[in-house]
């Protein structure tokens, strides 16, 4: 499946805008982001396996925040980062 990493996070996918994973839950789809790219897991989920609050995680369409949440070969992730300013 395809990962949607978002601009600040490139740094650690050496700009790549999309890399793969292949996993049956969004948990494994971060352990395995985070072996190909080392620190990325941590920019994203805390130290108690939650999804930062700062960072939003999509399947397809929809929002998650569950880990758990199971994934098909088709679904795309995409990570985002929230934009503050004023």
């Amino acid at each position: 499946m395809n990962v949607r990493i978002p601009t600040p996070l490139r740094s650690y996918t050496a700009q790549k805008s999309v890399v793969e994973a292949d996993a049956a839950d969004l948990a494994e789809v971060f352990e395995q982001l985070d072996r190909q790219f080392p620190g990325i897991r941590f920019r994203v989920i805390d130290e108690h396996d939650k999804v930062r609050p700062h960072m939003k995680v999509f399947v397809n369409d929809e929002s998650v925040r569950d880990l758990n949440t199971k994934l098909a070969e088709t679904d795309e992730v995409t990570i985002m980062q929230a934009l503050s300013g004023g």
